[in-house]
């Protein structure tokens, strides 16, 4: 089972939103990585056959998806960045609704939302009306719709926004079970989500992929280039505006910066083992829109 992707191109007058992307994804978790405007959404409703590309196609084994017409729809879920929701239905009556537009019988979407309601933590919340539900509340709603058909192929776009620090815990290790047989492509701002996940990472850039491959071997783009350093307290603010600086904390009347350089920033820096999200700023830097864990 594959879904590729070949050349593709979605462009708004002169602005290529997505330009020239080619990728092949098999059974596994991907993770889409890039600042806002990036493309990355524009990809994903290319992927999702909702946005007709400029140049380039889309084919699920073989078979372009705009050709496969509701035979690719049947393989499909898809968790868009503002799903669109009715408030006063009950999160139950709104998956039986999701079901009953994606042609899943009625006998057979009961037993699967109540699965889903379980797997996604709102059992207890199934008679409730999704006007009364938190941020984070509808987004595992909006998970579950995505999961209503057994897709081979999930796509979710900012699945873990809203979602507090266990939800993200419960989101990851659902994906990493439900990827087994299946293609599952993430996109988000929380890069360790992707690195706790994923087994390969695009990284995009101005409508490009300009990195693919597994966590490890792009960790290993960022080697050499991670220094941590101590200075007066009152010289950290100008170390933030000469480089990129991961993060810093306070010990006493001196700064502790993890700084992203090429170059060794000071004598004393020591350096230090690189992770994801040292390689994401070192691409992005810290004023990109990205959100990483440990940026202030």
């Amino acid at each position: 089972m594959e879904l590729s992707f070949e050349r593709l191109t979605k462009r708004y007058g002169s602005k290529a939103a997505v330009d020239g992307v080619s990728a092949v994804l098999k059974p596994g978790v991907y993770g889409l990585l890039g600042a806002n405007g990036a493309g990355k959404t524009t990809l994903m409703r290319m992927l999702c056959a909702i946005l007709a590309p400029t140049f380039g196609e889309v084919s699920f084994n073989g078979r372009e998806v705009t050709a496969m017409g509701a035979d690719y729809r049947d393989i499909l879920g898809y968790l868009p960045q503002d799903f669109g929701y009715y408030p006063n239905y009950t999160a139950e009556e709104f998956l039986r609704y999701i079901s009953a537009l994606k042609g899943i019988p009625g006998r057979i979407a009961q037993k699967r939302i109540g699965e889903l309601l379980e797997l996604v933590g709102l059992s207890h919340a199934a008679s409730r009306k999704l006007k009364t539900f938190s941020g984070g509340m509808k987004q595992r709603v909006g998970i579950a719709q995505a999961l209503l058909n057994h897709p081979k192929v999930l796509i979710l776009d900012e699945p873990t926004a809203g979602l507090d620090p266990k939800e993200r815990v419960r989101l990851r290790n659902l994906l990493a079970d439900y990827a087994g047989e299946r293609i599952v492509l993430l996109s988000t701002h929380i890069v360790s989500d992707v690195e706790a996940i994923a087994d390969e990472v695009l990284l995009m850039k101005e409508g490009k992929v300009i990195l693919q491959g597994s966590v490890p071997q792009l960790v290993e783009r960022a080697r050499g280039k991670v220094w941590e350093l101590t200075v007066p307290e009152k010289e950290a603010g100008r170390w933030e505006d000469r480089a990129t600086v991961a993060n810093f904390r306070h010990e006493g009347n001196m700064a502790v910066l993890r700084v992203i350089s090429d170059e060794k920033p000071l004598e004393s820096a020591v350096p230090c083992k690189a992770g994801l999200e040292d390689l994401y700023l070192y691409y992005f830097g810290t004023m990109e829109g990205g959100e990483t864990d440990g940026a202030r």
